[in-house]
């Protein structure tokens, strides 16, 4: 696990193995998502590269009694 450093202008430094894993490229936009004491940075694509990325996950999952409507 990698440790960074938030400067006094809040910014952090994407340490260099994870920027090659995710293939993060300069000037590059991401989305930044909090869940509680979490943040997440997400790659945004445009929408025609998302075609079929979802294809081969299996939906036959049980939804909670919550979620139906």
């Amino acid at each position: 696990m990698d440790i960074v450093t938030v400067s006094p202008k809040y910014q952090v430094v994407i340490p260099k193995a994870v920027r090659e894993r995710a293939q993060i490229k300069p000037g590059e936009k991401l989305h930044v998502f909090s869940f509680d004491d979490r943040i997440e940075l997400v790659r945004t694509r445009e929408m025609h590269k998302m075609r079929g990325f979802l294809r081969g996950m299996d939906a036959t999952f049980v939804r909670d009694e919550d979620d139906r409507v």
